[in-house]
This record gives C-alpha cells, sequence and structure tokens, in this order.
C-alpha cells in the first residue's frame, strides 16, 4: 500500500549559460550519457537536447542549450529562439556560469533569471581551475546579483559536487507522472546524433570560419546485416571552403570521416559504413527555408 501511494515526480530542468562554460559535459554529467557534443570552441551547441533520467519514482528531463550570444544571422536568431523557449517550459533553470567569465555578462538573462517564477540553480563550473578565496569571492558576486538562487559550486568535468546538485534538482521538481516512456533516454534519434558526431569532428578538425560555415545533414540512415549504413552532406557557404573540407587529395575529409565513424560505432554499439560528400550551399545560415529543412526552425 505504501508502494501505491508513493508520490511520482517528473518535471523539466533546463540549462542555460553562455557559451564555452560547460553546460554540455554538465548535462551528460547529469543524464550519465554522452548525448551532447563538447568542444574548446564557441557555438559547439545548436540545438536544443533533450536528456532524460528515470527512476522508479522520478523523472527528470534535462535540456541542453545553445549558449548565449547576440545573432548576427537567421541561423543564431533560432539558436537564441531555443533558449527563450528554455526559459519559458522550465520547471527548474541551471544557469551555468564558471570562474573564468565575468559575472556581469549578459545582464539582460541574469535579470530573466531575477524575474522568473521558477526556482534558478547557478551552477559555479570549472572550480578545479579556481582556489578556495576567489571561489568565496565569486560566490558572494552571485548572491548578490541573484538572490534568490541556489548556487552549486561543481566541476561538471571531473563530476565533482554533482550528486549535491542531482539531490537538489530531485527535491525540486514537482508532483507529476512522467511525461516520456520510462526507457526513453532523448528526445533525439540516431540520425540526428550521427550528424552531431560529424559536425564534431569538423569542429575539432578545421579552423577560424569553416565550423562556423558547415552543417551537417544524414541523406541516408539504413541498417543492412547488422551495419548502419550511412550517408552524410557536409553544407558550406563557398568553394573555398569545400576545399578546405575535403584538403589535399581528400586526407582533410578522410581523417574526419574515419573519427567520426570510429564515434558512431562507439555510440550505437553497430558497425558503421560512412560515406560523406560536401555541397555547396550558399547562404544557408540566412534562408528561413533551408533552416526549417535543417532542423532550426519548427514546421
Amino acid at each position: 500500500m505504501a508502494e501505491q501511494n508513493k508520490i511520482h515526480k517528473a518535471g523539466f530542468v533546463n540549462i542555460i549559460g553562455n557559451p564555452n562554460v560547460g553546460k554540455s559535459t554538465l548535462m551528460n554529467a547529469l543524464v550519465g550519457e554522452r548525448l551532447s557534443i563538447v568542444t574548446a570552441k564557441a557555438q559547439t551547441t545548436r540545438h536544443r537536447v533533450m536528456g532524460i533520467v528515470n527512476g522508479d519514482d522520478y523523472q527528470i528531463v534535462y535540456s541542453d542549450t545553445p549558449g548565449i550570444i547576440r545573432p548576427n544571422y537567421k541561423l543564431q536568431e533560432s539558436m537564441m529562439d531555443f533558449v527563450e523557449t528554455a526559459i519559458g517550459d522550465a520547471d527548474i533553470i541551471l544557469y551555468v556560469t564558471d570562474v573564468v567569465e565575468s559575472s556581469t555578462k549578459n545582464m539582460e538573462y541574469i535579470e530573466k533569471m531575477n524575474r522568473i517564477d521558477i526556482p534558478v540553480l547557478i551552477v559555479l563550473n570549472k572550480i578545479d581551475l579556481s582556489n578556495q578565496a576567489a571561489l568565496e569571492e565569486l560566490y558572494t558576486k552571485w548572491q548578490a546579483l541573484v538572490p534568490k538562487a541556489e548556487i552549486f559550486p561543481l566541476s561538471a568535468k571531473e563530476k565533482f559536487n554533482i550528486d549535491s546538485l542531482f539531490n537538489r534538482i530531485l527535491a525540486l521538481i514537482p508532483a507529476n507522472p512522467a511525461w516520456y516512456d520510462k526507457e526513453t533516454l532523448t528526445d533525439r534519434n540516431l540520425r540526428f546524433f550521427a550528424s552531431e558526431i560529424l559536425r564534431e569532428k569538423i569542429l575539432l578538425n578545421y579552423e577560424k570560419e569553416i565550423p562556423y560555415c558547415s552543417e551537417v545533414v544524414i541523406e541516408n540512415f539504413k541498417e543492412k546485416e547488422n551495419v548502419f549504413h550511412i550517408e552524410a552532406v557536409i553544407n558550406v557557404l563557398r568553394d573555398s571552403q569545400k576545399g578546405i573540407i575535403i584538403g589535399n587529395q581528400g586526407a582533410s575529409l578522410k581523417r574526419t570521416g574515419m573519427m567520426a565513424r570510429k564515434d558512431m560505432e562507439a555510440f550505437f554499439e553497430k558497425k558503421v559504413f560512412l560515406q560523406i560528400f560536401v555541397k555547396v550551399n550558399p547562404d544557408w545560415r540566412d534562408d528561413k527555408r533551408k533552416l526549417k529543412q535543417f532542423g532550426y526552425i519548427p514546421e
């Protein structure tokens, strides 16, 4: 009878913050799976990605979001729309900062944290890069900036103090039935993760504007004889970028493809046959039709 009367909790915990503060690393640590790609470059995350953690009497739906920026083109406007939506539909906001960035960066969003009528947990990430005195000073600054918030110093990369944050989230989420099937880990399909894995390798292997001018589209994704056959297209803005992506005698593209295939096989736990093509798609970042096709604007 006691089990029947046990309250089930479920809620949406949305992660926002500036670029490069460790939002995706935190999301992966909380979920216990590598769902969001992670690199040292800004704007690594372009989409809103959900990761779902289930227990017998709870379900926590985390959302990783793009880093907060001032948009320069329609792609970035769509990325910021994901952030605004995340603020609007959250039960709890995790505002992630770190020990390096200025506490007054993007005051507009700090003011939003003070206005919203839901719990706000401020995560001071990367404390392994700081010292006790500096951390205490930063803690005090954030207490003054967002008095209603609870502050959690931690290191997402080292998984230090993650349990304390998780326990507080669990205490704060409301009583609700599960929003998703208890076997569900994410709202994204395998095609999406294939495209993100390849895009991560582009971020890692190419410099300057190339990663920011590239978009990966999975044209075909089929399973044959226990092997995933994947055809991917890397869209770029100009012919010169296509040449850089391919490299001398195809060497750069080959290296990128090998790295992506290896990670796809680890993620899917199956063999992968990967073919990659490069296509010039001028102005795709400012083309609403293309952005809708690529999943940045809802149908």
